[in-house]
């Protein structure tokens, strides 16, 4: 497998992206009409830590981290470094001494579609990641492959300077050129979401906020009492 190494591609603006990192996961695939998550098999190893960056991407052979440490010299402050390998592989491709290199760039955690491991580590120096397995298997250094090129996780595009936004629900991706818009519809349904909490909270329905009782009519739901819906199942029980 050959491969490349991309310099200098171009990058969402960093004020986009802090603006980004105001918002949760979920809200942000909302916002951009469902659409840019990765597969719910890419789990956090930390709890109750959020983080927005650009990427920088590794395509890697599975259970080779070569292109992991070429991809470092390629990264900056402010970025995430995205792995993916050719082929499934739950391989520990990443520990506490790449971490320790990133950190030291600015690097604000990492998303691996492959095995990660020394997570007792990351957590401990406050390196965030989201991986695919854990697994202390290790790994070789022989096979080319490529950084800051495109990749696919789990049927999203992930190119190089896109945002990545992680937290305990998952992560999204945000296309470079989309993120301005996609901080503004994010805040937009933020309001929208605290004028539906406050309403709750006032012992409003989302039956009736949302105007879903007609939605339950055009379906065919019907509301019964106790008593009739167990009339209904004793002559349905006795005509069969």
């Amino acid at each position: 497998m050959s491969g490349v190494i991309v310099t200098g591609p171009p990058k969402a603006d960093p004020k986009d992206v802090d603006a980004l990192a105001a918002f949760g996961v979920a809200t942000v695939s909302e916002a951009m009409g469902r659409t840019g998550l990765l597969g719910p098999e890419i789990r956090p190893i930390q709890q109750g830590v959020r983080v927005a960056g650009t990427a920088v991407t590794v395509l890697s052979w599975p259970g080779d981290n070569l292109m992991i440490h070429a991809a470092v010299e390629q990264c900056g402050e402010g970025d995430i470094l995205v792995v993916t390998t050719t082929s499934p592989s739950t391989d520990g491709m990443f520990g506490e001494l790449f971490a320790t290199a990133l950190q030291r760039r600015g690097v604000r955690g990492l998303v691996i579609n492959a095995g990660i491991r020394d997570t007792q580590e990351l957590r401990e120096m406050g390196f965030p990641a989201w991986s695919r397995a854990v697994c202390a298997q290790g790994t070789v250094k022989a096979t080319g492959g490529s950084v800051n090129v495109p990749v696919a996780v789990d049927g999203q595009v992930i190119r190089p300077g896109d945002v990545i936004l992680a937290d305990d629900d998952g992560v999204v991706v945000v296309p470079r050129e989309r993120a301005c818009a996609a901080a503004e519809a994010s805040q937009a349904r933020e309001v929208k979401e605290a004028k539906a909490r406050a309403a709750f909270l006032d012992g409003q329905l989302g039956l009736d906020r949302y105007g879903l009782r007609d939605t339950l009519k055009r379906l065919g739901v019907e509301y019964r009492s106790y008593e009739e819906y167990e009339a209904d199942a004793s002559d349905a029980g006795e005509s069969s």
